[in-house]
């Protein structure tokens, strides 16, 4: 069965409580529960693809808007906007999904959220799955998605927005022209003047301004992280560089590295090939 079901909850922040919006495909009553969380400005259409193809191999498969984006809340201060923040969110959901143990998949944002649960004693996370980010990310590659989050463009119409969200999301590939229409679609608010924005909080851009940019160093959560772990990387990505891949292949949880020639940041996961190494390292477990 691999129904898609759209269902919410709760979560707390400094301000108040706020909506936590989630998609969910497959048995409810699966033995095996994936969640994938994606990227810094995403939502939880971005895994249209890879949802029904795992639902279909009897996995139960999760997929939240994180707070500000999609169908979830906003937070009334931009500061929340954080990992703490994301993280209590998450839980939240794992309690919700009443299960013990999850695997998770996550693209770049998604997958920090996931090396930082997957890091602590008596993790529920199994399986890892990080998609294009890693244990070291520098500080020009982290500039350069600051730099158009901030952004708040409008546009005429859905052919318009299309277009910007190509111009954003330079690295995603292979993606068709009716994946980059439904990801357009999914993605467009409508505004009181009629026009167009891109579907995430403003004010998401607001706390990554407040902050400059640099090198991030996450080494000493990778090294706590004990489940076993498949790393995607984007063959021409700046945020997860060659050497830090191969370097998360030697130490900590030692990632089964899969690279996808011609691709950047970050893997769509809409292609087969990247939603085949998803599903094998999950249905392998």
């Amino acid at each position: 069965m691999n129904s898609y079901r759209e269902k919410t909850l709760r979560g707390l922040h400094a301000g108040g409580f706020h909506r936590i919006a989630y998609a969910e495909w497959g048995p409810e009553d699966a033995d095996r529960t994936v969640v994938c969380v994606h990227g810094l400005t995403r939502n939880s259409h971005d895994f249209d693809e890879l949802a029904p193809t795992l639902a279909a191999e009897g996995f139960r498969v999760v997929c939240p808007d994180v707070a500000g984006r999609g169908r979830s809340g906003r937070l009334i201060a931009a500061a929340s906007y954080a990992f703490p923040q994301y993280l209590a969110d998450m839980t939240a959901l794992v309690a919700r999904l009443d299960v013990e143990q999850v695997y998770w998949v996550g693209t770049s944002m998604g997958g920090l959220i996931g090396m930082m649960l997957a890091a602590q004693p008596d993790t529920p996370v199994a399986r890892l799955i990080l998609n294009d980010v890693g244990a070291f990310m520098p500080a020009a590659a982290l500039q350069a998605i600051a730099s158009y989050v901030v952004e708040e463009p409008e546009f005429d119409d859905i052919e318009a927005l299309e277009a910007g969200l190509r111009a954003r999301l330079t690295g995603y590939a292979p993606v068709t022209a009716e994946q980059w229409r439904r990801l357009a679609e999914h993605e467009a608010r409508v505004q009181p003047n009629g026009k167009l924005k891109f579907g995430y909080d403003p004010a998401i851009g607001a706390a990554l301004a407040a902050a400059p940019a640099q090198d991030v160093d996450l080494w000493p959560i990778y090294d706590r992280i004990t489940c076993p772990t498949l790393l995607l990387r984007g063959g021409d990505s700046n945020l997860l560089t060659p050497d830090t891949a191969h370097e998360m292949t030697t130490r900590g949880p030692r990632a089964e590295l899969v690279e996808f020639p011609g691709v950047g940041h970050a893997p769509p996961l809409m292609a087969e090939d990247q939603i085949a190494a998803v599903r094998d390292f999950l249905v392998d477990a």
